[in-house]
């Protein structure tokens, strides 16, 4: 037998998705697992408690975590629920590591084997176990859903007896994941679609999906993407080169969607005062970047606000707005990496410190934080 997962409720009142799926259970269960799932942890996610046990999970309390094996939670646990788990417990989430070096030290002193899901490598084998991948698509998709709900005019087209409707202008800054799929979502809807990105190969991807590439295509530019593939951070003279060539296009537009993340770096301001007043009055803006700090001058972490006479959307959590898909994507990624620490034939835990997707995502083990970029964080009482 495997051991025991518990899959907790999350405390925070903002985080709607969870991380198990009827889907995900009957795998857990078939490797071996017995399934504790906390009363209510899927409820905002459409899975009801009957539906947990219909897939073989036992519904318990915040009491079982104690027994548990391993914890699966989308957020990183608070103080409190670290001192409800056992220590040497696996503790699987999305940690957000980056400058919380006093609760990767509390996790350390639990004694907590933890792994952070946003960390997975961008390879092949973890494609499945793509974390940011899985929710910036929906987060993408819902961009654009919310900035039409917003926008008091249609986005397609619409050719009629009474007259014309114009297809809506929207632009997309950064065209990874999210942005490509608010890419794709605007276009389904009829608007008229540009985009912008640091990374030369957005431009393919971007013309695939029926957008207009805009940027300024120098030497620099040919040469910004990263051996992650993530976007680097541009110099100071194509910083001004491009926000030119932006603020010229932004003026025309009727929604913009900003996408820029750097992980660990607070986000990159992208889109100024100036640009926003630049645009047409009833204008939209939505900042996915807004939990970094945003992207968008005068955004607002959990608000919609109106700037310079655009509304600028910061909504926060936008993968929990659509809970019950992100937690059928995410519940799988969290599976598929449990999977890679169980061993096949005895169908026991087996951590291998030397596999690199453990490399890659662990952050505490054996009392330390391991993780090479935060292993100077304190582990003492005094910390």
């Amino acid at each position: 037998m495997s051991g025991i997962v518990f899959v907790a409720r999350e405390v925070d009142p903002a985080e709607s998705r969870v991380a198990a799926s009827v889907e995900t259970v009957k795998k857990m269960k078939g490797l071996g697992f017995d399934v504790v799932v906390e009363g209510g942890a899927g409820l905002s996610s459409r899975i009801a408690d009957t539906d947990y046990e219909a897939a073989g999970a036992r519904i318990g309390s915040t009491a079982d975590a104690k027994g548990a094996d391993v914890v699966l939670k989308v957020r990183r646990p608070t103080d409190k629920e670290i001192k409800a788990y056992k220590s040497g417990a696996l503790v699987i989430a999305i940690m957000d590591p980056y400058g919380n070096d006093k609760a990767l030290a509390a996790m350390a002193k639990a004694g907590l084997t933890t792994f952070a899901m946003e960390l997975m490598p961008r390879i092949t084998r973890a494609q499945s176990m793509d974390v940011l991948s899985s929710q910036a698509n929906l987060a993408g998709y819902q961009a654009v859903i919310d900035a039409a709900a917003e926008y008091d005019r249609a986005l397609p087209m619409m050719m009629t007896a009474a007259g014309t409707v114009p297809a809506a202008k929207v632009f997309v800054m950064g065209a990874g994941v999210a942005g490509l799929q608010a890419i794709a979502t605007a276009k389904r809807l009829g608007a008229a679609v540009s985009a912008t990105d640091v990374r030369p190969a957005a431009k393919e991807q971007v013309a695939s999906l029926g957008g207009k590439f805009i940027a300024v295509e120098d030497e620099e530019f040919k040469a910004a993407e990263t051996a992650g593939g993530y976007a680097k951070e541009m110099s100071k003279e194509y910083q001004a080169k491009q926000a030119a060539l932006v603020a010229d296009h932004i003026a025309k537009q009727d929604i913009i969607i900003t996408t820029a993340l750097i992980p660990g770096r607070p986000a990159p301001k992208l889109v100024t005062r100036d640009m926003l007043k630049s645009m047409r009055p009833g204008s939209i803006a939505v900042d996915l970047a807004v939990e970094r700090g945003g992207n968008i001058e005068g955004s607002e972490a959990g608000n919609v606000v109106e700037v310079e006479g655009v509304k600028v959307i910061g909504h926060l959590n936008m993968p929990g707005r659509i809970a019950a898909s992100a937690s059928l994507l995410y519940a799988k990624n969290l599976v598929t990496f449990l999977e890679t620490l169980v061993n096949k034939e005895t169908k026991a835990i087996a951590v291998n410190p030397d596999d690199e997707l453990v490399k890659a995502t662990m952050l505490t083990h054996a009392g330390q934080v391991v993780y090479p970029a935060f292993a100077a964080a304190p582990t003492k009482e005094n910390a």
